[in-house]
Parts: structure tokens; C-alpha cells; sequence
């Protein structure tokens, strides 16, 4: 039976905050259909001390800006852009239109027709997520979306160089310097000078991913985004400088970030506690990692693999790495998960920023029911129909007495008018 070396916040402690901030970005939203681009002025001056004349840049500014960028930065950005428009491109080509005749007569089928626009929000604050442009944009693009505009805030007054230059590259349409919630109602709803977007995605701080969940239903959203969570699961052939380092590795995203360790070494357990308090003297951001591990870390100790997936599978975390013996176990016998890394020579690191998938991922066990970002998130799934006369008169008999089976006297007649009128060739 597991057993729970370190635990983190209840479900009930976190629930009390998240109603707080639903109360906050309510009254935003609201503000914003009722005053538009005057609202939002007002809220990016009070929350990013920004307010330029103008929120969406020129060609000519995107053009100095990405001028002002170091060549070797440049480079970067395209090399990992260009892993992951890899990446999604082959997605994109696993994903067929088909149409098929399923009895004489009766051709059904459908079509993976692209949303046509997408509103992509990268964040900023004290880590500005150059590698979501990457992530949002550029996989918006390799879709098909026509229009893709994204937002992103200014960090100190300063305009995001390094963000903007990613954006740019990525294939954005539209570039605004702005931020928060203010950001992803003025992308949901529209304003005078923001025409309103059919989809929001990208992550952000939990008013930004509040906001999300209050749009959802105006636009589509990509997923539902909590605090980062990463999982790493381990043996006794693991060691506890990379689990800790894994851990800390995410917990710097935020205070309210978990980390766990699932391990079936009780020895490693220990280690890690130790090894973590060890790293924390010197990780630069260890004021922020260390509040996330003591608030919301957790190391459960298992007897085997297969209670090792149990466990896991419960938990539904973000990110998964496996630092086991056989890796592929977990990948064969694993359910719930944003990303599995597998493997030492691999981590979340890699994810977030370069190496192709997508960082966009399920949190506060989303990854129940759905995978992260991908192409297929901007495509609509849409089907059609169409029947030769005889075919009609042969399925319109079904659905007479189907329809009369239902009560549905309306529909049944549906049916009939096409049974009487295609079946007079055969009279």
C-alpha cells in the first residue's frame, strides 16, 4: 500500500484562493464589455504601468525590435521553432479527411476544417515564455488558422524583445504589448481596435487562466491551465541529484507549483528530501521553488511499478518524467498524463522549450480527459452526408419508424416526404 513520506496543500485549501481570484476577473471581464479599449487602458496602467498610444505594434516596430535582438538568440528561437513546426507539420499529416460509402448508396464524411481565428497569450511577469510563441502560435499556423494574433505584456515598462521576435517568427498576424486578463477578454470579446477571435490559447498566471475558464463557451479554449505540476518516478537505479533537480526545475514556475516523487526505494525518498534542501541554497530561484516544495510537495512510497501507475495515474499530472530501469512500462501501461519524459537522458526542460512537443498541457487532473496543444486542438472535426434516391428511400423507412418510435412526428415526416417522393420511380 502507498504510503505518503510528504504531503502537500489540500484540494480544500487551494479551492478557497481560486474563488477569490474568480471574483477578480469577473468584474474585469465585465468592465471590458461594457467600457472596451477604455477599460482596457486603464487596466493595463494599473496593472503593467503600459499605456502607449496604440497596444497592437507596426510592421516597423516589429522590425526594430527583432533588429535589436542578438544574432545568436535569433538562431535559437528558429532552431526550436523549427522542431516543433516538425513535429506538429507530422501531426497535422496523421490527421485525413475521409468519406466513405457505408451501404449502396450512403456516402458519409468529414473534413478537419481549421478554426479561423486564434488569439495566443504569452506570458510574461517574471518569466517572460519566449518558447510559447513556439508552442501557440507557430502549431496555430501548421493547422491551417487564417488569423493568429497574440499578446504578450511589457515586463518593467520594457518591451519583450526576445518574446516579440518569437511571435514574429512564429507566424503571428497581429502583435499587442498587453497582458493579463485584460489581454485575453479584449482577444475574446473585441474592442474598437481588437476584433474578436473565434479561440484563445496559451498558458499564463491563474487570473489569465481564470479568465480562460469564464470566456469558455464565447471562444474556444486549448485546455484548462493550473499551477505547473511535475511527477517523477523513480527506482533505486535513480539518484537523487537529478530527482531533485528535476523537481526544483519546475517548482520555480510559481509558489503554487507541486512536485512529486513516487518511488519505490525508500532509501531514494530520503535522499531527495535532503538533496532538495541542499540545491535550495543555491538555486537563484529558490524563493519561489522553496515555497512550492514545502507547500505543495509529495513523496509517496510504493511496493512496485504497478502500484507505482496507480499512484500516478491518480495524481493526473502535467508533466511525468520516469527515471526507472524500464521506462517504457510506464509509457505502456500509464493513462493519465500531459507529457511523459522517459528516461534519464531526458526532462521537462527540454519540453518546455526546444525539443518539439508541445508545452501546452493538462493540469489539476485535466489529463483525465484530454491530451495538451496540438494541430488537432484547431481543427473542427465536421462531418457530412449524401444518398442516391434509392438510398434515401431505403434509410428513410428506418427512420419513419424510428422517428415515430420517439414521438418525433415532425422528423418522422422528414422521411416520409423523401420515402414518397424517391420511391415513385419504383410504382
Amino acid at each position: 500500500m502507498a504510503t505518503f513520506l510528504k504531503k502537500g496543500k489540500s484540494e480544500m485549501e487551494i479551492q478557497e484562493n481560486d474563488s477569490k481570484i474568480q471574483q477578480t476577473v469577473s468584474q474585469i471581464i465585465k468592465d471590458i464589455e461594457e467600457k472596451g479599449d477604455e477599460a482596457v487602458r486603464v487596466l493595463s496602467e494599473k496593472f503593467d504601468k503600459w499605456s502607449p498610444e496604440k497596444f497592437r505594434l507596426t510592421e516597423e516596430e516589429i522590425q526594430e525590435i527583432v533588429s535589436s535582438v542578438p544574432e545568436k538568440t535569433i538562431e535559437d528561437i528558429k532552431f526550436a521553432q523549427q522542431q516543433v513546426r516538425n513535429f506538429a507539420t507530422l501531426q497535422r499529416e496523421s490527421i485525413r479527411d475521409i468519406e466513405v460509402e457505408t451501404l449502396p448508396g450512403v456516402f458519409l464524411g468529414h473534413k478537419n476544417i481549421p478554426v479561423n481565428s486564434v488569439g495566443c497569450y504569452i506570458p510574461g511577469g517574471r518569466y517572460p515564455m519566449v518558447a510559447s510563441s513556439h508552442m501557440s502560435i507557430l502549431t496555430a499556423k501548421v493547422a491551417g488558422v487564417k488569423r493568429v494574433i497574440a499578446c504578450t505584456p511589457p515586463i518593467n515598462g520594457e518591451i519583450p524583445a526576445a518574446s516579440v521576435t518569437a511571435m514574429y517568427l512564429a507566424g503571428a498576424d497581429e502583435i499587442y504589448l498587453l497582458g493579463g486578463v485584460q489581454a485575453m477578454t479584449a482577444m475574446a470579446v473585441g474592442t474598437e481596435t481588437i476584433e474578436p477571435v473565434d479561440m484563445l490559447v496559451g498558458p499564463g498566471n491563474a487570473f489569465v487562466a481564470e479568465a480562460k475558464r469564464q470566456l469558455f463557451g464565447r471562444v474556444g479554449i486549448d485546455l484548462f491551465a493550473g499551477p505547473t505540476e511535475t511527477l517523477v518516478i523513480a527506482d533505486e537505479t535513480s539518484d537523487a541529484e537529478m530527482v531533485a533537480t528535476d523537481i526544483l526545475g519546475q517548482a520555480e514556475h510559481g509558489p503554487t507549483s507541486p512536485g512529486a516523487l513516487i518511488t519505490t526505494s525508500e532509501a531514494l525518498a530520503h535522499e531527495t528530501i535532503k538533496e532538495i534542501e541542499r540545491q535550495l541554497e543555491t538555486l537563484p530561484t529558490a524563493d519561489i521553488a522553496r515555497v512550492a516544495w514545502e507547500d505543495n510537495g509529495s513523496i509517496i512510497i510504493v511496493a512496485d511499478e504497478e502500484e507505482a501507475v496507480i499512484e500516478a495515474n491518480k495524481l493526473a499530472y502535467e508533466h511525468v518524467e520516469i527515471l526507472t530501469k524500464d521506462p517504457d512500462y510506464f509509457l505502456e501501461n500509464m493513462t493519465n498524463f500531459g507529457a511523459l519524459f522517459l528516461g534519464p537522458e531526458t526532462n521537462v526542460a527540454y519540453g518546455d522549450k526546444v525539443i518539439g512537443t508541445n508545452h501546452t498541457l493538462p493540469t489539476k487532473k485535466a489529463a483525465r480527459y484530454t491530451g495538451g496543444l496540438w494541430v488537432g486542438k484547431f481543427l473542427k472535426n465536421c462531418t457530412y452526408q449524401r444518398c442516391t434516391p434509392e438510398a434515401s428511400v431505403m434509410i428513410g423507412e428506418y427512420a419513419e419508424r424510428l422517428c415515430e418510435l420517439e414521438g418525433f412526428m415532425g422528423h418522422k415526416e422528414q422521411a416520409s416526404l423523401r420515402v414518397r417522393r424517391y420511391g415513385k420511380k419504383d410504382q
